[in-house]
């Protein structure tokens, strides 16, 4: 397959430089955005953007790696306050039609006052805020090039992009991550054809220890409506990713095979407009070598609704959805072979076998950028980094499937906006959150007397005010603010005790200052 792979990109090279050239004037353009964002927020745990198969982060209001369990942190019911910024830049080369190339840099300050170690700190990205500011932590986001294919004067427009890209399918919802692939687009109206593939490991160049990454997406406009499908295969010989080595006689530790496969309607019906989705993963992780366990089946299923009715100057509407959740006496915390499951006193002996909840390709960003809800999600206002996208140990989950925004949820949302004047708009939202995990809960990690996982069904109320302010064409400024009532759901366990602890209502306050150029 590898083989494949290569000579098909070599043959694509030699179509394009094969094709008569003509002369084109080079255009160079630059954009981006530079954004701040202040928090202010209490118990939303940094659970980051890649999210395990069970459960919070083990350490969610503690540093990375201290095994505090979530009721003892220090950062437990306190309030936590912070700066970040980004920016992004990117510099196109244009040549007609034709051909394009990009490279786009980000730059971050996830602290402002980031802590420095100066071994390491200085010279890793995200780090711009460190006192002196001279980290060196600008970071080449995408590096690649696109191509509009003559194909000989047959006249069916096709393009290809070729580099480091973002790739993104239902990216609110299922994959949204950067890599180094190859994508085209072919359209044949009213349809349009996008096949996808992407080198997520490379491993070793002579030994079968590499992760592919295959799709395609097809969609047609029909009328006032596009409806879509896709397929999307992950072949890895090595899962984790994390796992690859360069060293030969090393086996990988597990493989997979994962499969998505999802159908979409967007569109206006009538004065309405509506976003619906829904998703069907399926996948096996299997032990390579002398490593225990059998093989972890993986089946899971999201759908979720959108309606929205805009009414001159108000706009509201619905939004449901509905993420499977996993038996905790079947799943361990990354859904691995040998591994205990989650709820061990309920289902003693017993190693992950089955993962019935929903999950996202790996990496998948999703859960950053999904903007349903202000506490377990990001939004618009706090889309960028932090608190939800501050995971600590994400090098190993990036490299794992899990479950991104809804596995494991389910929630039903009502939404209004007002426009009151052009430059000022007023959204309120009110929504419930629930849980579809089984033999325990998809949050929280409470227990009962006997020390066995508790299960509960409700996360809670959530209520958002978020003000968008216009200051000029480019500039915006977004106020929003939170408050949850939690429900017995996110109850947190005390130490390896049989007690629990509730954690106070989380609330936030956030705003984001955003510059568009």
């Amino acid at each position: 397959m590898k083989k494949f792979t290569v000579l098909t990109l070599f043959g694509l090279l030699i179509l394009v430089f094969s094709a008569t050239v003509h002369a084109q004037q080079l255009e160079f353009k630059a954009s981006g955005y530079y954004s701040v964002t202040t928090y202010m927020y209490r118990n939303i745990p940094n659970v980051g953007e890649v999210q395990p198969i069970t459960g919070f982060w083990t350490t969610p209001f503690a540093a990375p790696g201290t095994g505090v369990n979530n009721s003892d942190s220090g950062a437990f019911n306190r309030t936590n306050t912070f700066l970040e910024s980004r920016m992004a830049l990117n510099f196109d080369a244009i040549f007609g039609k034709e051909l394009s190339a990009r490279t786009s840099f980000e730059m971050d300050a996830l602290r402002w006052g980031s802590i420095q170690n100066v071994a390491a700190a200085a010279s890793q990205g995200g780090n711009n805020g460190i006192w002196r500011t001279d980290a060196t932590s600008v970071e080449i986001k995408h590096l690649y090039m696109d191509i509009g294919l003559p194909f000989f004067g047959i006249p069916i427009p096709m393009t290809v992009r070729v580099g480091q890209q973002p790739l993104g399918v239902r990216p609110h919802i299922l994959m949204i991550t950067d890599g180094s692939g190859v994508t085209g687009g072919l359209k044949l109206d009213p349809v349009t054809i996008a096949p996808m593939w992407a080198k997520q490991i490379e491993g070793r160049d002579a030994a079968a220890d590499d992760i592919d990454f295959y799709g395609l997406h097809a969609s047609a406009k029909l009328g006032t409506l596009t409806v879509g499908g896709y397929g999307l295969y992950f072949n890895m010989n090595t899962y984790p990713g994390y796992n690859a080595t360069t060293t030969y006689g090393v086996t990988p530790t597990h493989k997979a095979d994962f499969w998505w496969f999802g159908g979409y309607v967007d569109g206006q019906v009538g004065p309405v407009n509506i976003q619906t989705d829904f998703i069907y993963d399926w996948g096996k992780v299997k032990p390579r070598g002398a490593n225990p366990g059998s093989t972890v089946k993986y089946s899971g299923y999201v759908g979720r609704a959108k309606i929205d009715y805009p009414w001159e100057k108000l706009n509201f509407g619905v939004v449901g959805v509905y993420g499977s959740g996993a038996d905790l006496k079947k799943t361990g915390t990354q859904g691995l072979p040998g591994e205990t499951v989650a709820n061990s006193i309920a289902a003693p002996g017993a190693t992950s076998s089955k993962v019935n909840s929903f999950v996202v390709t790996p990496g998948s960003e999703t859960a950053a950028i999904t903007g349903d809800d202000f506490f377990i999600f990001g939004n618009f206002v706090t889309l960028e980094v932090a608190p939800l996208n501050y995971a600590p140990a994400s090098a190993t989950l990036t490299h794992t499937v899990h479950r991104g925004a809804y596995g494991g949820l389910w929630l039903a949302k009502l939404f209004a906006g007002y426009k009151v004047t052009p430059w000022y708009k007023i959204n309120l939202e009110a929504l419930y959150l629930g849980d579809t995990t089984t033999h325990g809960n998809t949050l929280g990690n409470a227990v009962k007397g006997n020390g066995a996982l508790r299960d509960d069904s409700s996360i809670g109320w959530e209520f958002n005010l978020i003000n968008e302010i216009n200051i000029y064409k480019n500039l915006k400024w977004d106020i929003g603010a939170g408050y949850l009532i939690g429900g017995d759901a996110l109850d947190q366990r005390v130490g390896t005790t049989t007690q629990n602890k509730a954690p106070h209502n989380p609330w936030i306050v956030a705003t984001k200052l955003r510059y568009t150029f």
